[in-house]
C-alpha cells in the first residue's frame, strides 16, 4: 500500500489512475496507470514478503539458496498478481459489474479513493491463496530437507 500511495502521489493523485499508458495489442483496451502501480507494488511486496517468509514464517534459510527458493515464490506471486490485475481492473472500470460505486468511492478524497480500496481488496483476496500455495510448494521441500521445524 505504501508503494501504491507513493506512486499515485507522484502521478498527481489517484484522479489520474485510469490514465492510459499503452494499448493492449489486438484489442480496444489499454494498460492503465493503475495496472503499472499494481505490478510495481507487487514486485516490491514479493521480494519483501519472500524475505520475511523465508526468515521468520518458514525459517527456511538453510537447505536451499535464496535464488532457488525465490523463483518458485515469484512464480506463485506472479499468478496471484495476474489474478489481481483482473480484480483491480474490475473494481476500477466504470463498466464492470464489480465497479466500486459512486458516490462513496471517488478520487477527490484519499481515504475514499477507488484505487486505494481496489488495491486493498485485491491484496485481501490474493494474499491467503498466495500464502497457502507458497507454504505447500515453495517452502515445503526446504522444510523436509532442513530437519525438524
Amino acid at each position: 500500500m505504501v508503494v501504491t500511495v507513493a506512486m499515485h502521489k507522484l502521478n498527481g493523485g489517484t484522479v489520474n489512475g485510469r490514465a492510459p499508458l499503452a494499448p493492449v495489442p489486438f484489442t480496444d483496451y489499454f494498460v492503465r496507470y493503475v495496472h503499472l502501480v499494481w505490478i510495481v507494488a507487487f514486485l516490491v511486496a514479493n521480494v519483501w514478503n519472500f524475505q520475511l517468509n523465508r526468515r521468520w514464517t518458514f525459517r527456511a534459510t538453510r537447505g536451499s539458496s535464496w535464488w532457488r527458493q525465490f523463483w518458485p515464490f515469484l512464480a506463485v506471486g506472479s499468478a496471484a498478481a495476474a489474478t489481481g490485475l483482473v480484480i483491480i481492473t474490475g473494481l476500477t472500470h466504470p463498466e464492470s459489474p464489480i465497479y466500486l460505486p459512486d458516490p462513496y468511492f471517488h478520487e477527490q478524497a484519499g481515504l475514499r479513493s477507488r484505487f486505494y480500496w481496489a488495491q486493498l481488496i485485491t491484496i485481501v483476496v490474493t494474499m491467503p491463496i498466495n500464502f497457502v500455495v507458497n507454504k505447500l510448494w515453495t517452502f515445503r521441500s526446504v522444510r523436509h530437507r532442513g530437519g525438524p521445524s
